[in-house]
């Protein structure tokens, strides 16, 4: 299943443009390389994504399901 898909169906991005965007901004990693939205996941893959001031790393289980790994908030002080 194509990223930019398999977080829609997830839940984890509510639209699947917005993952799109965010995938071609190289907000979505793998081992700290950028994943292009066509990326096909596969089980046991540890994706990050950095939205806003939100880090999320999950891993891929079976049947294309996630396990959050790591929820992490920022607090940018001005």
């Amino acid at each position: 299943m194509r990223l930019d898909k398999f977080l829609k169906t997830n839940r984890i991005i509510k639209r699947r443009t917005v993952a799109n965007e965010l995938a071609k901004s190289g907000k979505i990693t793998k081992n700290d390389k950028p994943l292009k939205p066509s990326y096909e996941i596969k089980i046991g893959d540890i994706i990050t994504i950095s939205l806003y001031n939100k880090k999320i790393i999950f891993k891929v289980i079976e049947n294309h399901k996630i396990e959050i790994l790591q929820e992490i908030i920022e607090n940018k002080k001005l």
